[in-house]
């Protein structure tokens, strides 16, 4: 039997979901190797030659040379492209959608991802910094507002379909639970969210390579929380 032609690198977060959801949604065939963060699988010299900038995730895609694509957003994109799915042909649509795509890789993950780290590594770390976790849990929250007032009226973020933007916006803004975010009042935002935990592959995806029910608010987080902070407990500075 063939191998499939895109090999994921991934592990079990934010990122790490996005392509995951792409491949599970458009049925493509795909293998994957998961990363041990606790073992620095992401600094191995033969990872680090595929994503020099040691994260994850990164594909190979074996059907055009073994072309490696790090990145999740430039993912999402070389993988829309490859398919022809999840990113529309007319130019205003399609520029929509890169907009929004743009706005979750430059905004909403860096944010909330910086929200997540002061409350979930730092500060059972020994370094909690209130103003920090003030900072980016407000202006998650408004990027969640902002996210709340593009899908009034609308169901997907861009043109009329579901697109990349929403696959790479999706794992980032469903874990307000997890960077402990409010979304109350935000009635558009958590009528997207149902539509896109209605989608069976969007589901299976967020157990691919491992689930984190936590992070979507669906169990006690605990001991994802214990095991989350000793795991990144040398990234925190003056530990």
């Amino acid at each position: 039997m063939a191998e499939p032609e895109i090999h994921l690198y991934t592990a079990a977060t934010m990122n790490g979901y996005k392509p995951v959801i792409f491949l599970e949604d458009a049925g493509v065939p795909y293998d994957l190797t998961p990363i041990d963060f606790a073992r620095r699988e992401q600094k191995a010299p033969d990872y680090m030659a595929l994503n020099p900038n040691g994260r994850i995730p990164t594909i190979v895609d074996r059907g055009n040379g073994d072309f490696a694509v790090f990145e999740s957003g430039a993912i999402l994109w070389y993988l829309a492209e490859k398919y022809g799915r999840f990113l529309p042909e007319a130019p205003q649509a399609r520029s929509e959608t890169l907009q929004w795509l743009m706005f979750q890789m430059g905004g909403v993950g860096p944010m909330m991802g910086q929200a997540m780290y002061f409350q979930r590594i730092a500060a059972p770390n020994g370094q909690e910094v209130p103003f920090a976790i003030t900072r980016y849990v407000e202006e998650s929250r408004r990027l969640l507002e902002v996210l709340n007032t593009r899908l009034a009226g609308r169901e997907w973020l861009a043109g009329d379909a579901y697109t990349i933007a929403d696959m790479a916006t999706y794992p980032w803004a469903r874990a307000y639970p997890w960077a402990a975010v409010s979304i109350d009042g935000l009635d558009h935002l958590a009528a997207w969210f149902a539509r896109i935990d209605a989608r069976p592959a969007v589901q299976r995806a967020l157990t691919i390579p491992k689930a984190q029910p936590a992070f979507w608010g669906a169990a006690n987080p605990d001991d994802l929380l214990r095991e989350n902070a000793a795991r990144f407990a040398s990234d925190v500075k003056g530990n």
